[in-house]
């Protein structure tokens, strides 16, 4: 990635985290309503920072397309509260038990297991709230948001976040071949980063073709991702990552280095970021963006 890209990167990732930010705000209840300790903490983790990158993956596929940013707004914001929900719950002393998540204590820490528990399923009931708010969406076809629901749920579900992590976690200790790992982080990272693709691109009248070569690129990046993050784990700085390192071994969790090395790994990343890009090769200009975050996902620090 070019000086320049990095530059046009880093603004558009910027621009966007601000729209969605300011989305979650407004949409999200005020912490003054009955009872307070609810929306204080769904506040506290919701709006603690973050790449903000499916809902912005979401946009960025809307844009792609043809579509407009601000009218799949509310299925970004749903997106990202079931991530949030997800990451609460994942810190959790009986999941991965850690201390801290985007520099900050975690929600579990702050304000105690069970508020912590409940405030990650106020958060997913809250998403599937928002993708049945049609007066939110008015230019989108009840159809189309109607397909998309299902696809987010399928996607957050048991075919696919939630059972990425029940294989994640009766994985730890265990002996775990490259097929399953990768089963693993396509389920648990992936199928919600390809989602979020498909939403925005879905609810923005995409053809047939765009959406299968967003659909692939999504099952790309979704992979790197992971693979990136476990290499983080191992040697990245716990400053910029806002989180512990070292604790996937700590665990006994199988990850690319453990298994692959770390080197071996990298290049794994580096051929799907490859095929990813290559997928939107029938995209114009307003793909960029897309392009753009795919080598991000290679060259992350955070």
């Amino acid at each position: 990635m070019t000086r320049n890209d990095e530059l046009r990167l880093k603004e558009y990732l910027a621009d966007r985290k601000a729209l969605i930010d300011a989305a979650l705000d407004g949409l999200l209840p005020g912490e003054e309503l009955y009872p307070p300790l609810i929306f204080q903490a769904a506040r506290y983790s919701l709006m603690a920072g973050g790449k903000r990158l499916r809902p912005i993956l979401c946009l960025a596929a809307a844009e792609a397309v043809g579509g407009k940013a601000e009218a799949v707004m509310p299925v970004a914001c749903a997106l990202e509260l079931i991530h949030t929900y997800s990451l609460i719950h994942d810190d959790l002393p009986a999941m991965d038990n850690d201390d801290y998540r985007r520099g900050k204590l975690t929600s579990h820490k702050v304000f105690g297991e069970e508020i912590a528990i409940l405030t990650g399923d106020a958060l997913l009931t809250e998403a599937f709230n928002l993708l049945a708010r049609r007066d939110l969406m008015p230019g989108v076809p009840p159809e189309s948001l109607l397909d998309i629901t299902r696809e987010i749920s399928e996607a957050a579900g048991w075919f696919g976040m939630v059972a990425g992590q029940v294989l994640d976690v009766r994985s730890e200790g265990k002996t775990v071949n490259l097929e399953t790992l990768q089963q693993i982080h396509r389920l648990k990272t992936g199928a919600m980063i390809h989602v979020s693709l498909r939403a925005g691109a879905t609810l923005s009248g995409a053809s047939a073709a765009a959406l299968a070569s967003l659909s692939d690129y999504g099952r790309q990046i979704g992979l790197a991702f992971q693979i990136a993050d476990d290499i983080l784990n191992v040697e990245g700085d716990r400053a910029l990552l806002g989180k512990g390192t070292g604790s996937d071994a700590a665990r006994g969790k199988v990850t690319f280095p453990s298994l692959l090395g770390i080197e071996a790994s990298r290049s794994r990343a580096k051929a799907l970021i490859r095929e990813a890009v290559a997928s939107l090769a029938s995209f114009d200009e307003r793909a960029a963006p897309l392009r753009l975050i795919a080598l991000y996902i290679l060259e992350r620090k955070s």
